[in-house]
């Protein structure tokens, strides 16, 4: 038999990180829904003591995100965010670090208003040209972070050029895999130093979980990840855990009608009257699109789009008349979810920052579910009518 390591993918999203339950057989991993680990005596105990250190099924979901993104080391936090602040708190005041221009708000908000406070300089740059990412490096640069597809623009980054520029720098490569997941592209094989996921998006998959995972194959990188995850405590908890553990089983099958939908109503909103530009790397006009190719298995079911004139009211009317879509932030659940990130996701980004990416006030975002294809397109057709 081939080491897990070795199977396909959708293989792995069943058996990664999941072994019978010793005391019963259990074949689902149990909730370990417990602080505390009785010792037999001091020091000698059963490999725990205290669930902020580790716990049996946070664990197991940990081994099997890291499995999932060929990484040797994972580690689960109560949100994205948590994992992006475990990050940077390996920095240090004086350090540098170069992020792409169009990134997730709540990213650019903690590294500006939180991090930027201890003496840790942030430099955004449009990533999509790799020279604009050279020109920021110098002595101080220790880390280069970025998202590819990013969040809302959809702009591909080449990761393997990236993974160079940060190597001759002496600087570490992170990258937010939220939007691809490992089943579409695993930026570890591509020369990333560590991965990041808000698994509330496409690896909980339902909708029903906060959650954020690290993955990496650097021991040095994974003795400070589990070092600050356990000194700061943002850990999840057993229940979350249980869930995206069960999420993850379906996480092929989703994404493959994420894909497979989400091409549908990219074509269909290029060729509406009404809306100007769609942001897909599916298409071969996209900006980076043979990037995308290379690094990527398939397109991902997330798009965004802008409206003739620009108008704000009309991006209301769209959001507010669309009846299978649901207007909420997130993404990345079995139902559509549609939002403005002007004034949700990226609200907290300046307005003249925000526009200089591409986030203007028609700019509308889709998170493509499993619905029929077709049922979701007519909601769209009748919203934009």
């Amino acid at each position: 038999m081939k080491e897990l390591s070795e199977l396909k993918f959708g293989t792995k999203a069943i058996h990664a990180g999941v072994e019978p339950d010793p005391s019963t057989g259990a074949i689902m991993t149990p909730i370990y829904q417990t602080s505390t680990y009785v010792q037999e005596g001091v020091g000698n105990h059963k490999g725990y003591e205290y669930s902020r250190t580790g716990n049996p099924t946070r664990n197991a979901l940990e081994n099997a995100i890291a499995q999932l993104e060929n990484g040797k080391y994972g580690a689960c936090f109560g949100s994205g965010m948590a994992a992006i602040d475990c990050l940077i708190k390996m920095l240090k005041p004086g350090d540098e670090v170069i992020s792409t221009n169009d990134l997730y708000g709540g990213s650019y908000r903690i590294f500006t208003t939180v991090f930027e406070q201890y003496g840790i300089k942030f430099h955004f740059v449009p990533m999509g040209n790799l020279e604009n990412v050279r020109e920021k490096i110098n002595s101080n640069t220790r880390l280069i972070w970025a998202e590819t597809p990013t969040n809302p623009m959809m702009n591909i980054i080449d990761i393997k050029g990236l993974s160079k520029l940060a190597k001759e720098a002496g600087a570490l490569l992170g990258v937010d895999n939220t939007f691809a997941t490992p089943y579409l592209q695993t930026p570890l094989d591509l020369g990333a130093d560590i991965v990041m996921h808000s698994v509330t998006k496409y690896l909980g998959g339902h909708s029903d979980v906060v959650m954020g995972a690290l993955v990496t194959k650097n021991e040095q990188i994974a003795e400070e990840m589990y070092r600050i995850q356990n000194s700061s405590g943002a850990v999840c908890g057993p229940m979350d855990s249980f869930l995206v553990l069960r999420g993850l089983k379906t996480l092929h099958l989703r994404i493959q009608r994420h894909c497979e939908n989400g091409k549908k109503i990219a074509n269909f909103l290029n060729e509406h009257p009404k809306v100007d530009k769609v942001y897909w790397p599916g298409f071969a006009f996209h900006e980076n699109h043979e990037v995308a190719k290379e690094q990527m298995r398939d397109f991902g079911g997330m798009i965004s789009f802008t409206l003739i004139g620009n108008s704000m009211d009309d991006a209301y009317a769209v959001v507010k008349n669309v009846k299978l879509f649901s207007l909420a932030e997130s993404l990345g659940g079995v139902e559509s979810l549609i939002g403005h990130p002007a004034t949700m996701t990226h609200a907290s980004i300046p307005k003249e920052e925000r526009e200089k990416s591409g986030v203007v006030d028609s700019l509308i975002r889709l998170s493509v579910g499993v619905e029929d294809a077709d049922d979701l397109v007519e909601d769209l057709k009748q919203a934009l009518r």
